[in-house]
């Protein structure tokens, strides 16, 4: 599975800013602009949100915000500055918001709720974590749900690849020891009786999915970053803002 994936990246990996410079290529033209805002939206939204709710705005008010943003990133052709060789396309997206809300004209930009964007559902869930995290400043929220982002990103493609390759019920046993720190701690035996499979199958699927996750998450971070020699240093630092939480 791991191998038959890793042989397809070429056609579906794509990175953030090969994303910025579709949005880009295809402003004129309103129908493919509005399906690339709507991507940056999917991919990105969190964030943005989060960091807004953390700088004190509504909820309403931070969901029309962030759909305005995208909407003016475009429009204004303000994605011709994201030059991926001046930095790291994180810190391009949140100086890029920071530098909208703070000028009152760009506020006139924001979309309200149905305007044309489909953010996902809000939650309150979601809404609870902002909420607790009141130790954390704004850009710190940020960062943490950057990271959690990704890290949706590639368990989402995880799950696609399983189910590619059926197996998809790996699923309902494996994801969540992916990280986990001490062998022992992984209840082989339990999972074994209820997938049907034996242990050294398990073991060895978990492996597999490990390895093809380290993979992946890598590929999502090369995409923000300039250089490859950037990814390890955005990874342990964007894996510290995830163990702080």
């Amino acid at each position: 599975m791991c191998r038959e994936a890793e042989n397809h990246d070429k056609l579906f990996f794509s990175t953030c800013w090969a994303t910025v410079l579709k949005a880009g290529d295809s402003a004129e033209t309103s129908v493919q602009a509005l399906s690339a805002l709507s991507e940056l939206c999917q991919i990105y939204w969190r964030p943005l949100y989060v960091f807004l709710r953390k700088k004190g705005y509504g909820r309403e008010d931070a969901q029309d915000l962030t759909q305005g943003f995208f909407a003016h990133l475009i429009k204004s052709r303000g994605h011709a500055h994201a030059d991926r060789e001046k930095g790291r396309f994180r810190a391009f997206l949140l100086t890029a918001l920071k530098n909208f809300i703070a000028d009152a004209r760009d506020r006139e930009h924001a979309l309200k709720r149905g305007g044309g964007m489909i953010l996902e559902k809000l939650d309150d869930k979601m809404e609870a974590q902002i909420a607790q995290a009141a130790k954390w400043q704004a850009d710190e929220v940020y960062d943490r749900e950057w990271a959690a982002s990704l890290v949706r990103q590639a368990l989402d493609r995880l799950a696609q690849e399983c189910a590619l390759a059926g197996k998809g019920d790996l699923f309902g046993y494996l994801p969540r020891f992916l990280a986990a720190p001490e062998e022992s701690a992984i209840p082989f035996e339990e999972m074994a009786r209820r997938s049907h499979r034996t242990v050294t199958s398990l073991r060895r699927e978990l492996a597999r999915l490990r390895a093809r996750y380290r993979v992946i998450l890598r590929q999502q971070v090369r995409g923000t970053v300039r250089e490859v020699a950037e990814v390890d240093e955005e990874l342990r630092y964007l894996c510290h803002a995830l163990a702080a939480a």
